[in-house]
């Protein structure tokens, strides 16, 4: 047989969700109960004047063709999007859109890194950051998250320890999976950062309207000198639920998405012309959904930490996305053997902490995805399915 690429050993084992969703079905085929808080889909539908646009869209036999570049009402979409929600202005040639951020997150490294030059990602972390730039043979160095610094980074250790060849930084705040925020503050000495180093910060900013306890969520693009040296995806994928639809915007500096555009121009047509209307109805409809699905998450989130603390474990700080960052009671945990038991006493599934990171070790993350009488009878579960000290 032919041999295969080295880059598909990577891929070839089965990740973590395959395996819960298989211990998800053994339990319902049981009829055992199930809480299944692990992957992080919104269970709300969308506003119904989205899902009317798009019904309207579908009818249309032109809307099937490709694309091949963004409608002028999109891009206007989002500048005043951007404008209304986060106060800053976007020239049009600063906008781009990508088939959801996870697809522009792994082909973004295309644009800013060679082979065997390095690139900056957080533990713990999404993993995707990582997945781009190691199909690039890039050199992935980890910078470290830890709760006693507010799950920020320390730009000083970074500098001191990053290799001379690094060339780009991704942050993501708020942060999946740690559910930590940050200010203006921290996004300002993050463009000076970029700035003395001569690397690209790309910055994710999936979360920004899923926030809690008052706090608002603002774009890395609002401080000073940030479209000069980086990027900000924003999806519409949990704000306006809309996941399958793969909408995602790339925005900031316009050489940056002029060559990245140029590279995906060589295997993309252009974002599906009805869900560029989904977007254009979303971004510019009604915004009474995204309100009210934020306060029922911040119900969820409150039933989560005060569940676990009324359980014994620790409770949990969390004003951002929809996941709650939980440490494991008991020290030093394997957390992917307490997650599978976890499941087989109680029915309660979470994603394994270390699946983000050496530092999510001990950890579990836990998706604001069941309604709040759902949350509290697995919280019940779980209390009362733990070992007994």
């Amino acid at each position: 047989m032919p041999t295969f690429a080295d880059r598909t050993h990577a891929f070839t084992s089965t990740n973590i969700f395959t395996i819960l969703e298989a211990k998800r079905q053994e339990r319902a085929a049981k009829n055992l109960p199930v809480f299944n808080l692990s992957v992080g889909t919104p269970d709300f539908p969308p506003a119904p004047h989205i899902m009317r646009t798009v019904e309207e869209a579908a009818r249309n036999p032109d809307n099937y063709k490709y694309a091949l570049s963004d409608a002028p009402e999109l891009i206007a979409a989002a500048q005043a999007w951007y404008k209304r929600r986060y106060a800053v202005p976007l020239d049009s040639s600063e906008i781009m859109s990508v088939a959801g951020s996870q697809e522009g997150l792994v082909h973004i490294a295309l644009a800013m890194l060679n082979h065997g030059e390095s690139f900056l990602t957080p533990n713990p972390g999404y993993p995707i950051f990582s997945i781009g730039p190691a199909l690039m043979g890039a050199n992935q160095v980890l910078y470290e998250l830890r709760p006693e610094n507010n799950y920020l980074p320390d730009l000083d250790e970074i500098a001191r320890t990053m290799p001379k060849n690094t060339r780009a930084m991704i942050a993501s705040y708020p942060a999946n999976p740690i559910g930590a925020s940050t200010t203006l503050k921290f996004f300002e000495e993050l463009v000076a950062f970029g700035k003395a180093h001569d690397i690209w910060i790309i910055h994710d900013n999936a979360y920004s309207d899923i926030t809690y306890d008052g706090y608002v969520a603002g774009s890395f693009l609002e401080a000073k000198g940030a479209a000069e040296i980086g990027v900000e995806f924003n999806s519409l994928s949990k704000t306006y639920n809309l996941t399958g639809a793969r909408i995602s915007f790339l925005l900031g500096n316009a050489e940056f998405l002029r060559r990245f555009s140029a590279i995906r121009s060589q295997f993309d047509y252009g974002l599906c012309r009805i869900f560029q209307r989904a977007a254009i109805a979303a971004l510019t409809g009604p915004q009474d959904a995204v309100v009210s699905q934020r306060a029922e998450y911040e119900r969820r989130r409150d039933a989560v930490v005060n569940g676990l603390a009324r359980i014994g474990w620790d409770k949990p700080t969390c004003n951002g996305t929809m996941f709650v960052w939980a440490k494991i009671p008991g020290g030093d945990i394997d957390d992917r053997k307490f997650v599978m038991d976890t499941i087989d006493r109680s029915g309660v599934i979470f994603i394994p902490g270390s699946e983000f990171g050496s530092l999510g070790r001990g950890y579990v993350r836990i998706a604001l995805t069941l309604p709040v009488d759902q949350i509290n009878k697995a919280m019940t579960a779980l209390g009362r399915s733990q070992p007994m000290s």
